[in-house]
């Protein structure tokens, strides 16, 4: 059977993890996180007091810790430094408001943009993230770019906090989410942008399901 590779692209808490997990698992593809690597990064960092100007440094640690991926028993991913499990707490704050600037570094993008296209040669995925469809897989068949509102993601990620236990608060969440954005789509390496041939889809007042309905229809004309 015909396999393609799927790229989801768009700001922070647009969706795109959530409905690439549910397209992966549909197709029976191969799904990879790549926010979550680069929040395993930033998580290595804080935890050595690295700052975003020693990138030798967090390079190294990477080396020793190498990032990899498994699933629970549940079929939750799970997320890897070297052997230890860090899939919550690189979802805690701290992180979340860092990591913007550990992946802005060329240095960063590039061993983990490898490792990206080192696990897309090996068959059917979904991939998501911030620079998927203009440089990791820049001639994946189907390219996706979702947007939604900063109110509407912010509401998102304050649900998702809360369902895990992180202290959160609405509004701060908003100028967080609107500084991310900011930062991403003018940070000089690979830049949050919409691939030329992305489809666009504003997924504002859309359920999940009506979202991957939407790019599973999509994904079959490639099929």
């Amino acid at each position: 059977m015909k396999t393609i590779q799927i790229a989801i692209d768009g700001p922070a808490s647009s969706g795109k993890s959530t409905v690439a997990k549910i397209i992966a698992k549909d197709f029976g593809y191969t799904y990879l996180d790549t926010g979550a690597m680069y929040r395993a990064a930033t998580y290595l960092a804080l935890q050595h007091q690295i700052s975003p100007d020693q990138s030798s440094q967090l390079l190294e640690l990477l080396d020793r810790y190498p990032i990899s991926f498994g699933r629970s028993e549940s079929g939750e991913q799970l997320v890897f430094l070297g052997d230890v499990d860090v899939s919550h707490p690189i979802r805690e704050n701290a992180v979340t408001n860092a990591v913007s600037s550990f992946a802005a570094i060329p240095a960063i993008r590039e061993k983990l943009v490898a490792l990206q296209q080192e696990i897309a040669q090996q068959g059917g995925i979904v991939m998501d993230g911030r620079d998927i469809g203009t440089v990791v897989l820049p001639k994946a068949e189907l390219k996706i770019f979702l947007v939604a509102s900063v109110d509407e993601r912010a509401e998102r990620r304050y649900k998702e906090n809360l369902s895990k236990g992180i202290e959160t608060d609405l509004e701060t969440l908003k100028e967080e989410i609107a500084a991310r954005d900011y930062k991403d789509s003018h940070r000089e390496t690979s830049p949050l942008k919409q691939a030329e041939d992305a489809i666009y889809l504003d997924t504002t007042g859309l359920s999940i399901l009506e979202v991957v309905d939407k790019i599973k229809a999509e994904a079959q004309k490639y099929l």
